[in-house]
């Protein structure tokens, strides 16, 4: 009798980065590696996931609560967060699904607190209620400098003929993403149970490949999953 592939519990995986580091392509990467074993995920992200949480997405990048002040955008992602949660993301890991974001939690830490200046104890009152008892079991930071991850889109516009079409936070200035870059960093160095840097500077398939390493490693199950 053929041996049976180990089940999979449901796990929460976060990517994180600045602009233009290439998560969104990641994120695809890791979910096709994740149906080759049977194993079933829900790709999603933030702000994001649910229709409300996609209305406010769609509100704060188009720039219009930024005369509002960086604290009020902080609670209209936590806001957005909260339906996240509780709408798809609490569901998805209840009925046995892998759920694999693009950003989360760390990312209002990061632009809203650091490069923001958003005052820490708002921040934590708002991950507490927006979280609900959820938080990601790893997270991977996709860290480039911002000049080579700028240059990287805009030398994809060029090839592909696809304009550029600039956010509320890509138009920021490289100092403040560079700060931004720095704010993971530390994200990072605060929490290495959780957080692993990825260089994103290097081709597709390097990228893909150490990934997947790392979740391999994280969670177990998979290497013996590959192998059944």
């Amino acid at each position: 009798m053929a041996n049976k592939a180990p089940v999979s519990p449901p796990r929460f995986v976060t990517f994180e980065g600045g602009e233009g580091v290439g998560k969104s392509t990641q994120v695809k990467n890791l979910l096709h590696r994740l149906s080759q074993l049977g194993i079933e995920s829900i790709r999603t992200r933030e702000p994001g996931g649910t229709p409300k949480a996609e209305a406010i997405r769609s509100f704060i990048l188009q720039g219009n609560s930024e005369a509002w002040g960086t604290g009020a955008e902080a609670v209209l992602f936590a806001a957005a967060r909260l339906d996240h949660v509780n709408q798809l993301i609490g569901p998805s890991l209840a009925d046995g699904k892998w759920v694999v974001s693009d950003r989360f939690h760390d990312s209002t830490r990061a632009y809203q607190g650091v490069a923001g200046g958003v005052q820490p104890r708002l921040i934590d009152a708002l991950e507490e209620l927006a979280l609900n008892g959820y938080s990601p079991e790893l997270t991977i930071i996709m860290d480039m400098d911002p000049e080579i991850a700028f240059d990287r889109v805009e030398q994809r516009a060029l090839e592909t003929g696809i304009p550029i079409a600039s956010d509320r936070f890509e138009r920021e200035n490289l100092d403040w993403h560079r700060q931004l870059r720095q704010a993971f960093l530390d994200i990072a160095r605060d929490n290495p149970e959780r957080c692993f840097i990825v260089p994103a500077d290097r081709s597709e398939r390097e990228v893909t490949d150490q990934i997947w390493s790392i979740v391999q490693d994280r969670f177990s199950e998979l290497a013996a999953r590959a192998s059944a």
